[in-house]
């Protein structure tokens, strides 16, 4: 007897095998009982969820003599020919491969003749989204008023693709992913009856890999027995037929990008291709993984909403605790774009190295989480007293040195040598506060003063405007919130008026603001002698 495969074998045949879609389930089983069987139906969901499996059961239960609770008894003659495919009442017909609209002309001249043995007449058309729009425009009156001994079930994992008027006619049952937790209880089963010997964690693996989809999940277990017939199936097992890494790789991965060090992730990656695992399937799981830490970092009591053992969650744990949310949110979508990449893509591991280079070398992005990133690794390196000095710094410091010494020397008897006190004897000179024509003067040299900052500044002072705000100080006015969030910064204020002290010679204070929604300014300085012109009238003005 030829081999069947688990997913063939382990097809539910009654609607009680059908697990994790309870509400369709119910729905159907209760219009069998009472009769009220409509005449269209549209199942739709993603793959192996069992919408083929429930739309077979429901064409036997319609037309099955002994029914149990509004399930097939799978025993009287019409189920047996029905499971044998040997009925003439139930067509199932593949719109992949039978799409044009002489199909449906087939269907439609079909429909004429009433069943020869049972109640109903069912049509199961699946892939329905791959008929043409001719089709669907032929399929509209007889799926609208087909005769009451007909049955439609359209079955499909792209609804969008489906015309409206189509969907106005059916009754639309949504098939759900099933959860890991109730596909890891039916692949227990399924080994027990098997006998196939499969460690727990390697179950629970495969249940995880399959997505929400049964027939994913029968197929990997087929898969795994196969190539380790009989030995007992083992999580390395598991991991090296499906070309999966163990999480102990995900952390090692995590820790070299935290540290920038490029060079490791490269060379780890280099050995995970070497060991030949699917390179799609690394970046996909390191997703996972990266969504995992940010589970346990941003929520409270994650245990529930991550399913891995008590070591490995301790490990995820310490493991979030090494950088912040928005740092994970940015790996997680430069990986998120990587996979759609990876799907059309030719060198998937040069693609991969190059996501890894991203995420250790933020000043290789040019947009606002790599650069918020990047200052805050400065001004954690600024705290920690962490940043070089160059040789034209280190002289500078030396200087100052030895005028602190030189100072320090003036309680000394006979005090200073002559030549170091006249040095020391030099006073500093104030620099005057900016009047108005100073203010004038910065407002219109703004734009060369931003240019001769330099990159660290000038990217968030486009288009800003200075606008008058009290003596001898300026405001600057920012259209951008995020340009306005990083120079609004003491540090960046703080280096901009030292700035133009240094090339004006003169003392300006710099106040910041952000724009509001429908402002609109223009900055425009009026000096006494102008005022009292422009007025024609007498004005005093009071000092404070």
């Amino acid at each position: 007897m030829s081999y069947t495969a688990l997913y063939r074998k382990w097809r539910p045949a009654v609607f009680e095998d059908v697990k994790g879609q309870d509400h369709i389930v119910q729905t159907l089983k209760n219009q069998i009982r009472s009769g009220r069987i409509g005449h269209a139906y549209l199942f739709c969901g993603t793959r192996g969820t069992g919408k083929t499996s429930v739309a077979k059961i429901f064409a036997r239960a319609v037309n099955c003599k002994q029914p149990v609770d509004g399930s097939p008894c799978n025993q009287c003659p019409v189920c047996r020919a029905i499971g044998a495919g040997a009925s003439m009442n139930v067509v199932e017909i593949d719109a992949a491969s039978n799409n044009g609209v002489e199909n449906i002309r087939d269907i439609r001249e079909q429909v004429q003749y009433p069943p020869t043995d049972g109640s109903y007449r069912v049509y199961i058309i699946d892939e329905v989204h791959m008929l043409s729009i001719g089709a669907f425009n032929a399929l509209l009156k007889t799926l609208e008023e087909p005769p009451s001994y007909v049955i439609f079930i359209l079955a499909t994992t792209e609804v969008h693709k489906i015309p409206v008027t189509i969907l106005s006619r059916c009754q639309r049952y949504d098939f759900k992913r099933i959860p890991a937790e109730t596909i890891a209880a039916r692949l227990r089963q399924v080994t027990q009856a098997e006998q196939v010997d499969i460690e727990e964690k390697a179950l629970l693996y495969l249940a995880k890999a399959a997505d929400g989809a049964f027939r994913d999940a029968l197929s990997l277990l087929d898969q795994c027995i196969a190539f380790h017939f009989g030995e007992t199936l083992t999580y390395d097992y598991v991991l090296d037929i499906l070309g999966a890494v163990d999480q102990t790789i995900f952390s090692k991965m995590f820790r070299g990008i935290i540290g920038k060090k490029t060079k490791d992730c490269i060379l780890l990656l280099e050995g995970i291709s070497a060991q030949g695992r699917d390179l799609g399937q690394f970046v996909q799981d390191f997703v996972w993984y990266l969504r995992n830490l940010l589970l346990t970092r941003s929520a409270e009591d994650a245990e529930g909403l991550v399913d891995m053992s008590e070591d490995n969650l301790r490990q995820l744990k310490e493991d979030g605790q090494l950088t912040e949310g928005s740092t994970l949110i940015r790996y997680i979508r430069i990986l998120s774009e990587l996979l759609s990449q990876l799907r059309y893509a030719g060198q998937k591991r040069v693609l991969i190295e190059i996501a890894l280079i991203k995420l250790t070398k933020p000043e290789m992005e040019v947009n606002i989480d790599s650069l918020l990133e990047r200052i805050a690794a400065l001004e954690a390196r600024i705290d920690a007293g962490d940043f070089p000095v160059r040789e034209r710094d280190a002289a500078s410091m030396d200087s100052l040195g030895s005028a602190a010494r030189l100072q320090g020397m003036e309680g000394l008897e006979g005090g200073l040598p002559p030549a170091a006190a006249e040095e020391q004897q030099a006073k500093k000179v104030a620099i005057p506060p900016a009047q108005l024509e100073d203010l004038k003067l910065i407002r219109n040299e703004w734009g060369n003063i931003v240019r001769q900052m330099g990159m660290s500044i000038r990217p968030s002072f486009r288009d800003t405007v200075v606008e008058p705000s009290g003596d001898s100080c300026l405001c600057i006015v920012f259209a951008d919130p995020i340009n306005y969030a990083i120079g609004n910064r003491p540090s960046v204020i703080g280096s901009l008026e030292r700035f133009v002290e240094e090339k004006y010679g003169k003392t300006i204070y710099f106040k910041t603001r952000q724009r509001e929604s429908g402002e609109h300014y223009q900055t425009v300085y009026v000096s006494d002698e102008e005022l009292r012109e422009k007025i024609h009238m007498d004005i005093s003005i009071e000092e404070e």
